[in-house]
């Protein structure tokens, strides 16, 4: 039997392209890593601690990826889904063992995310000691909106918020953050090649909390597209 093919028995979902500012083209997706209690109030509100010593991390599918704007449905098997608004860095060049100094320079550009969590899945993973994949890693767990150039947008102290039916569900500064941007891509770099078309979900400040259907969000961080999208019924 001969190994070589010459086309796929079927085709597969793929990610969609993000829509950059000033671009015509969309930027494709290959992988989607996420910094783990980058906050320290949205750690202590969870009833965790920080771990000063390096950053830790989770990953999501790029098929988990979703624009915003729409309706996402609210995920089977939880019945505690949870919205956790953060920064987004695209990453546009390969590095590997990069440097802080020289971290910013594999950047492309930035976006509004938020990692929908659900949140019982994850408490029960841990108190099991168990991999947090079935709280984090599911369809449509990944929501993004437009990316800035990073030569338009320079992360500081821009405030980070997000608002669920009018009413103010979160709120901070970028410059809360535990591990800065350069620090996050230097130490992943450690571990993974990072190529064009990564993304870094960057930690979610406090006030993390439950969703319903019907609900509607509304992401922002000062300088970038805010993002926008509405929990649809239960998939």
């Amino acid at each position: 039997m001969s190994l070589s093919v010459t086309r796929p028995l079927f085709s597969v979902p793929t990610a969609p392209l993000i829509p950059v500012h000033g671009m015509a083209e969309g930027f494709p997706i290959h992988r989607i890593f996420c910094v783990g209690r980058n906050y320290a109030a949205h750690a202590a509100e969870l009833g965790n601690t920080v771990d000063r010593v390096a950053p830790f991390y989770f990953t999501k599918p790029a098929t988990g990826l979703v624009l915003d704007g729409g309706a996402i449905a609210y995920p089977p098997g939880t019945a505690d889904y949870h919205h956790e608004i953060e920064l987004v860095i695209a990453i546009g060049k390969p590095v590997f063992r990069v440097s802080t100094d020289d971290a910013m320079k594999a950047v492309f550009g930035y976006a509004v995310g938020l990692d929908m969590t659900r949140r019982d899945l994850q408490n029960a993973m841990k108190e099991k000691q168990r991999p947090w994949d079935i709280a984090k890693a599911f369809e449509e767990s990944a929501v993004i909106g437009a990316i800035t150039p990073a030569s338009e947008f320079a992360p500081d102290a821009q405030r980070i918020s997000l608002v669920v039916n009018d009413s103010l569900r979160q709120e901070g500064h970028l410059n809360e953050m535990v591990w800065s941007v350069p620090e996050m891509i230097s130490h992943l770099s450690r571990y993974y090649h990072l190529t064009p078309g990564d993304l870094i979900f960057t930690g979610t400040p406090s006030g993390v909390g439950a969703l319903q259907p019907g609900d509607r969000l509304t992401g922002a961080v000062e300088g970038l597209s805010p993002i926008s999208v509405t929990i649809g019924p239960a998939a």
